[in-house]
């Protein structure tokens, strides 16, 4: 077996091609326009398949430089926090309480399923946690760090392995079944789409206007973005010296949350409206290239060679995972998040949030709101429920069910 390991800025331009890639074949196929899958996945798979293909026919792996992958992901919830209004987050408290809940509950279904398989398979119970809420709604992070407990205390070796795999399958999953929920309640419940077509964050819609994107509005926006990444970098220290761990993405969306907010309250009136439109349009521009590129690097560090020798495990756990899923959010998470336009965007990324990561649920939310209209509402709720809330509760439960 020959090792490639190909550098950062090769990595990175590959990357570019692959969003060029994943556009040109959604935009020919009529049934991936239907269902909103989002360019980066499409880009992403395709890297992910070649590189499979290379390890399994001709015994070379290649291991991609993706050292700049999550710092695209600060600029992205950076951008997110500086568009958010403080009107819309005070309306945003209820539903990031049941949507919180409801996360919650889904944590403990999650694990009871997979400690059931496992036990059906003949393993440990506790080895369905890694194909539980550990790999799924904890991550790769999470995995990393109870892997070794469950080696070293419960026994099961290939601890490691099996979240890992796991984690890869709910990544794939998450990624595709976000646009086919969201069209599917959209059409069943009759859901009239937002009539804000002006995304603020993410992909920005194509229609007529007569502020076109200039030179001011995206160095503006690059300078605020850097700004906030800055104060959200301090915020984070700060945080962790007080004994909190917090992901830096939250950080930086609380920098742009505050600099936001502030900076509307202080200097809108004194600027024109064409350059706030312009700073807008900047921001979206920079948070979709961002967000786009984070995603294809995460799909283009994909190892399906992981899943081997689990295949059949694997398959039957993450089956059963994904199902469970689907059902609760078009059963319980719909109807509870209001049975609304915002209900559905946040249903298109709860995938996201119970099978993959906080980039995944973004991405899809993403591809949806760039056809039928934004929800800043669901861009703030999603966010801050798995990246700060969802963990403290997901650490909780699993020390239960590793306690039983």
């Amino acid at each position: 077996m020959s090792e490639v390991l190909v550098p950062p800025l090769v990595s990175f331009t590959i990357a570019i091609a692959l969003l060029f890639i994943g556009k040109a074949i959604i935009e020919r196929s009529d049934v991936l326009k239907k269902y909103s899958l989002p360019e980066p996945v499409i880009g992403g798979f395709v890297c992910a398949a070649t590189v499979a293909v290379l390890y399994y026919v001709f015994k070379t792996k290649i291991t991609f430089s993706l050292e700049v992958r999550d710092f695209l992901l600060l600029y992205f919830f950076a951008g997110i926090g500086l568009q958010a209004d403080l009107k819309t987050l005070i309306k945003g408290g209820r539903p990031l309480f049941i949507l919180l809940v409801l996360a919650g509950t889904f944590i403990v279904l999650q694990n009871v399923v997979g400690m059931s398989v496992a036990s059906a398979f003949g393993l440990d119970p506790k080895a369905g946690l890694l194909s539980g809420s550990v790999s799924l709604i904890g991550g790769v992070g999470t995995t990393l760090a109870w892997a070794p407990t469950f080696a070293q205390e419960y026994g099961i070796s290939n601890a490691m392995e099996l979240g890992v795999a796991s984690n890869t399958v709910g990544l794939i999953a998450a990624c595709v079944i976000g646009g086919p929920i969201a069209n599917y309640l959209l059409n069943k419940h009759k859901v009239a789409p937002s009539e804000q077509e002006d995304v603020a964050v993410g992909a920005y819609k194509d229609h007529e206007t007569t502020i076109e994107l200039s030179h001011f509005g995206v160095l503006w926006a690059w300078l605020v973005l850097n700004v906030t990444l800055m104060l959200g970098y301090s915020i984070g220290e700060s945080i962790e010296a007080a004994g909190i761990k917090l992901p830096l993405f939250v950080s930086c969306l609380i920098a742009g949350i505050l600099i936001g907010n502030i900076g509307r309250a202080l200097f809108q009136k004194r600027q024109t409206k064409a350059k706030i439109e312009q700073g807008r349009k900047g921001l979206a521009m920079i948070s979709d290239i961002c967000l786009g590129m984070f995603l294809t690097m995460a799909l283009m560090g994909l190892h399906i060679w992981d899943l081997d020798g689990m295949f059949g495990y694997i398959s039957v756990i993450m089956s059963a995972q994904i199902l469970l899923s689907l059902v609760f959010t078009v059963l319980v998470v719909y109807y509870l998040m209001g049975r609304n336009y915002d209900s559905v965007v946040i249903c298109s990324g709860f995938g996201g949030i119970t099978l993959g990561s906080t980039a995944t649920a973004i991405v899809n939310m993403t591809a949806v709101t760039s056809r039928y209209g934004a929800s800043p509402q669901a861009f703030i709720v999603v966010p801050l429920v798995c990246g700060f809330f969802i963990d403290i509760v997901n650490a909780i439960v699993i020390s239960f069910f590793v306690g039983l």
